[in-house]
């Protein structure tokens, strides 16, 4: 445990951790993934963000009972043993692998903005992405400060776009552009879980406050107020920044749009706005890119130091990066892209984020099963009470939104949690 001395996060930076992790590529491409919805889509984002406190919430109780770096893999391990705890790690490192193919796809999308070639071709495309993450990967494995710094800086910046559309959007609100409720033939029950696993990438990150526990100042106090404050900072940033790309944009213009913010700019600044726009979202989603990629480093890092992953995984360069899960992420990373490429940028960019998400999710229902499992054996009374009962909600809602993704995604998740079984057997 780190002394008092080294607790250098207190509640803004913890904030300006879960903030910065979770706003990055997926609002940046959210209003076109919900423009075939209509108004009835932006319910989700009320639904994620209900289902995203109580994610909050639990993680806060088990901060105060597990104060430990690590955030969901160590709560699983320690509540649930070994093989849950390898089947967190395993699948969150999906997620951040399943994050980085789609941060990329979203970043070739507004970079198309200037060169339009490059998003109008997918093997342009497919290398660009490439190209991209390949950087990124170099830049981990040469230098954790340098990746560290350039983490801030692209943090602090991430927010400028997303304010500087919500005042174009009251200030040029035109109500003739919202579209009609639901224009689907969905059940309105089917498309409100549709459309919250969608947007739930969107706050997916939030729980990477939990992660640098042993430096932050009072933790079980701390972290839990951040968790909360940051699921309303960025549920009224989306909510905003959704009506507002809404009433300046027709949805049948941003159902086809690989860049909406910079085409909602544009309508109303012409190429200056979308240019604006378009180096805001570039320098968000290069900056969640960095930071998923960091978090795949280190969370195999901590599971292969628990014997959960082979040795290999701990392998470290001169500068104490872990070189081998870096260029094996990287690998991993390029297979999912040049698998879904062919569908293009829209396509490919959901299939990556409901996998994520997905493999996100799955953390989260574990994580409400240890929580009810360690309330369990508590003195029976109200708070103990209250505690099965936010666990129950938690689980209830990871499951609603995981089976909102659909049958097909669903299996592949399965799929992937099998693929990395063996390893588990094997280490045992």
């Amino acid at each position: 445990m780190s002394s008092k001395q080294n607790r250098v996060i207190g509640f803004w930076r913890g904030w300006s951790i879960a903030v910065g992790c979770a706003i990055g590529s997926g609002i940046f491409m959210m209003p076109t993934l919900l423009a075939p919805y209509g108004m009835l889509g932006l319910g989700g984002w009320l639904i994620a963000g209900g289902g995203s406190i109580l994610v909050a919430l639990t993680m806060a109780k088990l901060v105060k009972r597990i104060p430990k770096t690590g955030g969901p893999y160590v709560y699983v391990n320690e509540g649930l043993g070994s093989f849950p705890g390898f089947i967190i790690a395993w699948t969150y490192w999906v997620a951040c692998i399943s994050a980085i193919a789609g941060i990329s796809i979203a970043f070739v999308g507004y970079l198309g903005f200037f060169a339009p070639t490059i998003s109008n071709s997918p093997i342009h495309s497919l290398l660009a992405s490439l190209i991209l993450i390949w950087i990124i990967i170099i830049l981990n494995i040469r230098s954790l400060e340098n990746s560290s710094k350039f983490q801030l800086v692209s943090t602090l910046l991430k927010l400028l776009p997303l304010i500087f559309i919500i005042f174009l959007g009251a200030a040029n609100f035109n109500i003739d552009n919202l579209s009609e409720f639901n224009p689907t033939d969905l059940h309105p029950f089917s498309l409100l879980a549709t459309v919250t696993t969608l947007v739930m990438w969107s706050f997916i990150g939030i729980e990477t406050a939990t992660v640098p526990a042993d430096n932050v100042v009072n933790p079980q106090e701390t972290i839990p107020r951040v968790l909360i404050a940051s699921v309303f900072t960025i549920l009224i940033l989306y909510i905003l920044v959704s009506i507002a790309i809404a009433a300046i944009v027709p949805a049948s213009e941003l159902i086809d749009s690989s860049a909406p913010f910079a085409l909602a700019a544009t309508k109303i600044l012409g190429v200056t706005g979308g240019t604006i726009i378009s180096i805001g979202a570039l320098i968000s989603t290069l900056g969640s890119l960095n930071a998923n990629t960091l978090t795949a480093g280190n969370l195999s890092l901590a599971a292969a130091r628990d014997g959960l992953l082979p040795r290999r995984f701990i392998l470290l360069t001169s500068k104490g990066t872990p070189v081998f899960t870096y260029l094996l992420t990287g690998v991993f990373v390029s297979i999912l892209l040049v698998l879904n490429y062919t569908k293009g940028i829209v396509n490919a960019f959901v299939f990556m984020a409901m996998l994520s998400t997905l493999s996100t999710l799955i953390a989260y229902a574990f994580c409400a099963i240890a929580e009810f499992k360690f309330a369990q054996v508590e003195k029976k009374n109200q708070t103990r009470n209250n505690a099965l009962l936010l666990s129950c909600g938690t689980f209830l809602y990871a499951f609603f939104a995981i089976w909102g993704a659909g049958i097909e995604m669903i299996i592949y998740s399965l799929i992937l949690i099998l693929i990395g079984t063996p390893i588990y057997l094997l280490k045992k």
